[in-house]
């Protein structure tokens, strides 16, 4: 039950879109099909947010202040408040 909870929020993570956030949220897909086009800089976290809406924008925040231009999420847990996992990327 805990993966499929996961599964629903990193899905509906990557379905909120931000015009003012400059990471860009990619999915485990498009990562893995252009995956030598992208260098890793980083592994960021997010905890305690309430709403999909808010780990993603946290997420983004996170890759930002790391630099970042992309961001995988690589792990969500909805427990009891959104928690979230993911690499940072940028272009080579």
């Amino acid at each position: 039950m805990k993966i499929a909870k996961g599964i629903l929020v990193a899905v509906t993570l990557g379905a909120v879109s931000f015009g003012a956030i400059s990471a860009e949220l990619l999915t485990k897909e498009a990562y893995n099909d252009h995956k030598s086009e992208y260098v890793k800089v980083g592994t960021i976290t997010t905890s305690g947010e309430t709403s999909p809406s808010d780990a993603k924008a946290e997420l983004s925040k996170k890759a930002d202040e790391l630099g970042g231009k992309f961001y995988v999420v690589t792990s969500a847990d909805t427990e009891n408040k959104i928690h979230g996992t993911a690499d940072v990327y940028n272009k080579k």
